[in-house]
């Protein structure tokens, strides 16, 4: 989100470092037990395909990039500093999806406080580094420009004239790179613009998982301020575990 003046894009201490995340044999292990559920053996009750191939949803790979955790720190557009907040709603490795909120405050005098919700692609195996989103504003050049502000994104430096590569293995690695797009203010979705205020834009993230860090450029075509950063450390949640079913 940006003012329409100038746009806008860290707080506590860094979150506790954390095994990095889980190896491949971990995978093969998930994919021998939903093997196993596939099985039809006659003497014991069969499992309808409904639960097994759409209720299991593969596991996020950090505990820190789940459904519930949250984010604080800033957004600095030029010598503008707003506070940002940001808490994860919905994670789905599968879809290379998420959803969530995003809090700002001090963008405007009027609104001292505004909260949008938000969509993600997380980039790897659908998702490119190409924003395909053409309504969005960017272009190939935009988004080369816009990664490679991204110290993480060195290892793919090479490639990066054509940004429509893929990452394999990109669950299991340190940093995911996503893009964010806000869709509505909550709670009233009905509102799409604000006086003062815009969210036309989207933001490049990079999310490391193993130190629960966010960093991010925001972007919007019509902005005379380029670059803006957002910088976010996981809030510390001990006590809280990401929800499960038994059936």
């Amino acid at each position: 989100m940006r003012s329409m003046k100038q746009m806008d894009t860290e707080d506590e201490a860094a979150a506790p470092d954390i095994p990095s995340p889980i190896s491949a044999d971990g995978e093969k292990h998930d994919e021998r037990e939903l093997s196993a559920l596939h099985s039809t053996d006659p003497g014991s009750p069969s499992l309808s395909y409904d639960f097994s191939n759409v209720r299991l949803i593969p596991s996020p790979t950090s505990p820190f990039f789940r459904a519930g955790s949250r984010f604080h720190g800033t957004q600095q557009s030029e010598r503008q500093v707003y506070e940002v907040q940001v808490e994860i709603k919905h994670v789905d490795m599968r879809e290379s999806f998420l959803c969530g909120y995003l809090r700002i405050q001090g963008l405007t005098p009027d609104h001292p406080t505004l909260t949008t919700y938000f969509e993600g692609e997380l980039i790897g195996s659908k998702y490119t580094f190409l924003t395909e989103h053409k309504d969005w504003g960017s272009t190939e050049l935009v988004d080369h420009q816009h990664w490679t502000k991204f110290s993480a994104f060195s290892p793919y430096k090479k490639h990066s004239r054509k940004m429509n590569i893929q990452i394999p293995g990109w669950t299991q690695r340190d940093n995911i790179f996503m893009r964010w797009k806000e869709k509505f203010l909550v709670p009233d979705h009905r509102v799409r613009t604000l006086n003062g205020a815009s969210f036309e834009g989207f933001y490049y993230i990079c999310f490391n998982q193993k130190h629960g860090t966010i960093n991010g450029i925001y972007f919007h075509a019509k902005s005379e301020s380029r670059f803006q950063h957002l910088d976010l450390k996981h809030v510390p949640d001990r006590g809280c575990f990401a929800a499960r079913e038994f059936r």
